[in-house]
């Protein structure tokens, strides 16, 4: 197989990575299996785990669908709850926080320095937010979207 083919997946995949790693609000980036994430306990928090769902081969583009999970873990509070609505946890402080972390790499992708360096976003991105999730009771949001970029393989 062709190392140029397998370097398009690398080259986003990192590109992604090292986007998420810049913002004060994500410490640790992983990709592979959604089954995969969190079960590292050097693992420092906020995280980010990149899904790469399928790719669409065209004749000058791949298009890759993707899903960015950025969580982090809720701490629950021993005192009372005074206030019903924020409850005794810190779990509408995290969905603010890593939306924003999301929201910055989708906004490099529609129009920021990824956009310039030919990462482009296909569409509207989906951000659908979850909470207490696997095992360390985590909150954040899933977004998924469609990233293109240039299909550098020639066949002469």
């Amino acid at each position: 197989m062709s190392q140029q083919g397998i370097r398009g997946f690398y080259q986003l995949t990192e590109t992604i990575k090292d986007t998420l790693l810049a913002d004060i609000n994500c410490n640790t980036v992983t990709t592979g299996d959604i089954y995969d994430v969190n079960l590292n306990k050097q693992d420092i928090f906020p995280l980010a785990h990149i899904i790469v769902n399928n790719v669409l081969q065209q004749e000058q583009t791949l298009t890759f669908n993707i899903s960015i999970l950025a969580m982090d873990i809720v701490d629950q509070s021993k005192s009372e709850t005074f206030d019903r609505f924020t409850g005794n946890n810190n779990e509408q402080d995290i969905l603010n926080t890593q939306l924003s972390v999301l929201n910055k790499v989708i906004q490099k992708l529609r129009m920021g320095t990824l956009y310039t360096d030919k990462y482009q976003l296909d569409g509207d991105v989906s951000c659908e937010p979850f909470y207490d999730r696997f095992e360390n009771q985590l909150a954040g949001w899933t977004a998924t979207l469609d990233i293109v970029i240039y299909n550098d393989i020639k066949i002469c």
